[in-house]
């Protein structure tokens, strides 16, 4: 056979960075989107939180903010003064992640994936090792002193969770009968150069600073600012950090971008608090006969892109310039895509109210079956779709604080033809056994006939296996001996 080429057609999806970071945004609870959010407001020098103070900040004439003032324009004005052309035709972000089409056999793949059961959060594998542990094992390598290394364990054991030292030198040097002057020793040339960079700062920017110095050649200007525009720096004041510092605005930005990829944190790998708090995402109020959805917007901050940019296009070279609109669409894309989060968790949660309205107002005996095509096809979503927005989200509704998850179960047929769920079923055989005489303790053919004279013909087995799941011991290991009672 000759061997030709062929030009062939197709159509496929490219899962671009930011395609994937608005996927994966549906499946952050409400704690984990507020952690991404704030890690994107430190790391983008374009994009800023609105607050009441910022809200209805003047403009200086170049569209830059006004001295002592922070930038104003929200990123809803935007449509006014469009973004620059190349980001406008490159990372469109379809707002219903539904429009992302996969091929049969990706699509059948990531249903699977969905409707597997997930490995409970306590299950995940975590590091045992603690800051104190991981500095005292470089400690014990560093130096062979006792005395350092009394002093040297003193300071490692007043660090904070974040790495910090929080105990002033001179109580270090009480504790240590040494002098103030002997603890700065040990603490500047023995344990600020260990790992994690920046470890045993006394305040941001010496931490910061430590990790410039970790990794020469280190710039004079960020320095500059860090040391003497620490303030102006974190109140984004840039245009007046170029001034104070006499640079251009682009190369004042080269040395933010520098300090935004430093970590103030440098403990924060080494976090070893395994406490849970769950915060509802979603809240479901009862108002008159009626439900309402209201979403958990507390410590989501309110994003927009900071005026700057357009200054900064105005006068910035190519390079600069496609580093800004890099960053500007990298902004515009978290913006729409924690607003796209939002939305389509209330149009969940509302789909998921409409098919669960009964136990809403009943309660658990009246909780429906439900899958994710029943919500997927209400609001015309995937089921894929479906199953990330109610990963790890948990909604506070009249019947108590519930997992989205916990809504969707498969159910068994009544003899009537209605469905009831498998959670509704196993409240029944726990609410018969905990009725039960504990004499004569109700074997599972005994419950399953109960059942079917409730119009719900189950197995034998069934029963034995919601039994088991519930926790409840079989009939003989129940059964109590009236003599010894």
């Amino acid at each position: 056979m000759e061997p030709r080429l062929v030009a062939k057609m197709t159509q496929r999806v490219v899962m671009t960075p930011l395609l994937q970071q608005a996927i994966q945004l549906l499946q952050l609870s409400t704690l984990e989107l507020q952690e991404v959010v704030q890690k994107e407001l430190l790391e983008n020098p374009l994009l800023e939180e609105v607050t009441p103070e910022t809200a209805d900040a003047p403009e200086g004439a170049d569209g830059a903010p006004a001295p002592d003032a922070a930038p104003a324009p929200a990123v809803e004005a935007l449509a006014t003064e469009p973004p620059p052309a190349a980001e406008r035709e490159t990372d469109e972000l379809p707002f219903d992640l539904n429009a992302v089409m996969f091929d049969d056999h990706e699509e059948r793949s990531l249903v699977a994936q969905e409707d597997r059961e997930d490995l409970p959060f306590e299950n995940l594998a975590r590091s045992t090792t603690s800051l104190a542990d991981h500095l005292d094992e470089q400690l014990r390598f560093a130096t062979e002193d006792p005395r350092e290394r009394r002093i040297g364990t003193e300071i490692i054991g007043n660090l904070d969770e974040d790495g910090y030292l929080r105990a002033e030198l001179e109580e270090v040097a009480q504790r240590c009968a040494t002098t103030a002057a002997e603890v700065e020793r040990v603490l500047t040339t023995i344990v600020q150069k260990f790992d994690p960079n920046g470890v045993a700062a006394r305040s941001i920017p010496e931490c910061l600073l430590l990790q410039l110095a970790a990794n020469p050649p280190v710039d004079p200007v960020t320095v500059e600012i860090i040391e003497q525009h620490f303030e102006d720096l974190s109140r984004r004041r840039y245009a007046e950090i170029a001034r104070a510092v006499r640079l251009p605005l682009d190369r004042i930005m080269e040395s933010i971008e520098e300090i935004m990829g430093l970590e103030p944190r440098p403990g924060r790998r080494f976090g070893v608090n395994d406490s849970r708090y769950i915060v509802p995402d979603v809240f479901v109020h009862k108002l008159g006969s009626e439900y309402t959805v209201v979403l958990n917007d507390e410590g989501i901050p309110r994003l927009r892109v900071n005026a700057l940019y357009r200054s900064l296009l105005r006068s910035s070279g190519d390079e600069a310039r496609a580093y800004v609109e890099q960053k500007l669409r990298s902004a515009l894309w978290l913006i729409k895509s924690v607003d796209q989060r939002q939305r389509t968790l209330r149009k969940v949660t509302q789909s998921i109210v409409k098919f669960q309205r009964e136990f809403l107002d009943k309660g658990l005996a009246c909780l429906r079956p439900l899958s994710l095509r029943d919500v997927g096809e209400d609001i015309q979503m995937h089921e894929s779709t479906i199953s990330r927005v109610t990963t790890n989200k948990y909604v506070e509704t009249p019947q108590g604080l519930f997992e989205l998850k916990f809504f969707f179960h498969s159910g068994i047929a009544s003899n009537d033809g209605e469905m009831v769920s498998s959670v509704s079923v196993k409240k029944m055989i726990q609410d018969l056994l905990a009725a039960e005489d504990a004499t004569r303790p109700l074997s599972d053919q005994e419950v399953a006939q109960v059942l079917k004279e409730r119009s719900l013909t189950i197995a034998r087995r069934t029963v034995a296996k919601y039994r088991e799941e519930l926790g409840i011991a079989p009939s003989h290991q129940r059964r109590l001996n009236p003599r010894k009672r």
